[in-house]
């Protein structure tokens, strides 16, 4: 196998680690809907907050869940932006022929389900909902690969990973484009402005993550109110963090080793105090330490366990309270079905369709130790929609009736799509093993 980045295999442990925590969070909030208890789960999501200045024009007022769907998620894209940036111009997606087999896939993956939901919910309500069935979950799927242990291909966890990032700049250019409304552009003006300054800095090297986060939470704001979704605001500010280290490895090996013979030299005097030198010493290896690590990496591996930890299960637990019933659904039940299958069977067409075109044609290659049964199996994990469906749910429906039914079709579309995926990859790694 090719050298794989640190970044990327520590990505895919996250994200594999932190499937379980959402699995779990969003069996719990489908619990809770459906309880006697489910009244409290309305209650407490849609229950309006403010900050601000009270009485001034100073303030913002937004139901809880918005909070998290505006404000919370906009750290996730940032995330995002960041993961893409990295693999864009340090990983799996630098050259084109690297990256030829996941924008392959990412293309089928979102045009499919989009031609099968129109084929599907053609001249029925719910139409604008197109982009639900596009998005994938990669924490989900890697999630799924972990059950079938050691003997899944490295080269498939890569494939999914870097599908899935491809994935989410379609999700984003979506978003951007089409559920955006009643577009102020005066105030994007302002925040693009504010964001050519941040790059030209980031151009010249010239770095502060204090500047750059009241820049970036100015530039959010202005996204908010412009009818433009918040979240693209932390995809923008994402792309203006420097990749660059002040400091290459070998000056800061040397530095902390000249840094580590001043502190054995210098013996302290106490057992609980060290001498000046030593603390001197310390301080410097630590400012040098700041300096090899560049701030986009750093800021990611220091953001992406909050997002798998938190973010994304509070996320969970607010969109995933989904009442299982058909009743009230009032005319959208025709969306369940649609948007669980545009999941399931136009992701794996979509995916495989247009990843086995690409290697016949020669276009791309297939990862080391990978064939086409276990692709046709990626492909069925890609239905996995989950988070990022339930996101595009919420911006594409108002009416509580559409998006009850489009949570219900990506929950149904998913499980079918996830344990679908689990039994042909498993059946391909058992006859792998024979062979």
């Amino acid at each position: 196998m090719k050298f794989i980045s640190d970044p990327l295999k520590s990505f895919i442990k996250l994200e594999t680690a932190s499937s379980i925590i959402l699995f779990l969070v969003s069996i719990f909030a489908i619990i809770w809907a459906n309880s006697s208890f489910g009244y409290l789960y309305e209650e407490i999501w849609y229950k309006k907050f403010t900050i601000g200045f009270i009485n001034t024009d100073f303030q913002l007022s937004k139901s809880l869940i918005l909070w998290i769907n505006d404000g919370l998620m906009a750290i996730f894209f940032f995330v995002i932006g960041l993961e893409v940036k990295r693999e864009i111009l340090a990983g799996e997606l630098t050259t084109l022929r690297k990256a030829s087999l996941p924008i392959f896939a990412a293309i089928g993956g979102m045009a499919f389900p989009v031609l099968v939901f129109f084929l599907l919910n053609n001249g029925k309500v719910g139409m604008e909902g197109w982009g639900v069935p596009m998005a994938t979950d990669i924490a989900f799927t890697l999630g799924i690969l972990k059950l079938l242990g050691k003997r899944v291909p490295l080269g498939i966890k890569i494939f999914l990973t870097a599908f899935a990032i491809v994935d989410d700049i379609g999700a984003v250019l979506v978003i951007a484009i089409f559920y955006s409304s009643n577009i102020q552009w005066d105030l994007i003006g302002y925040a693009m402005l504010l964001f050519a300054g941040v790059s030209f800095l980031s151009y010249k090297k010239v770095y502060s993550q204090y500047l750059f986060f009241i820049i970036g939470f100015i530039v959010w704001l202005l996204f908010l109110k412009s009818g433009v979704h918040p979240t693209i605001a932390g995809i923008l500010m994402a792309f203006t963090i420097p990749i660059h280290r002040k400091v290459n490895v070998a000056e800061y090996l040397s530095s902390v080793k000249k840094q580590l013979s001043i502190f054995k030299e210098n013996e302290a005097t106490s057992s609980q105090l060290l001498t000046n030198d030593q603390i001197h010493a310390i301080d410097a290896i630590e400012s040098c330490s700041e300096k090899v690590h560049s701030p986009l990496q750093n800021l990611e591996h220091n953001l992406h366990g909050w997002v798998s930890y938190l973010i994304m299960p509070i996320f969970a637990l607010a969109n995933a309270g989904v009442i299982i019933s058909f009743k009230g659904l009032e005319g959208a039940t025709h969306l369940v079905f649609n948007i669980a299958t545009a999941l399931v069977l136009g992701n794996t067409i979509g995916i495989f369709l247009l990843s086995y075109a690409a290697v016949k044609l020669k276009f791309a290659d297939l990862p080391e130790n990978v064939n086409f049964k276990q692709l046709l199996g990626a492909g069925m994990l890609g239905g996995l929609g989950f988070t990022m469906s339930l996101f595009i749910a919420n911006l594409a429906y108002e009416e509580e009736s559409l998006i009850a039914a489009a949570k219900m079709g990506i929950i149904i579309g998913s499980l079918i799509a996830g344990t679908l995926g689990y039994l042909v990859l498993r059946s391909s790694l058992k006859e792998s093993k024979i062979t």
